[in-house]
């Protein structure tokens, strides 16, 4: 694995080695986890704004009901649930 050299503060260095001495990880895989958590968070924030505007728009919400229930009937498949 390639790796680059980035500036942090002192304050976040020292929660860093905390959480990594806390954990039994490397820092480097306590930082590569907290960007993957914060990748998914921003995604999932664009993900619910866009869902809200979709909402604000009547129509547009209208044609995603009926799509979503136009794609039920297809959930039981003569499968019991």
């Amino acid at each position: 694995m390639t790796t680059t050299t980035i500036r942090i503060s002192h304050q976040t260095h020292a929660a860093l080695r905390d959480m990594a001495g806390q954990s039994g990880l490397t820092m480097l895989q306590v930082l590569e986890q907290a960007v993957a958590v914060y990748r998914r968070q921003q995604q999932l924030e664009t993900l619910n704004a866009a869902y809200a505007a979709l909402r604000e728009n009547p129509v547009e919400w209208d044609q995603l009901q009926e799509e979503r229930a136009a794609w039920d009937v297809t959930l039981p498949d003569s499968l019991e649930q």
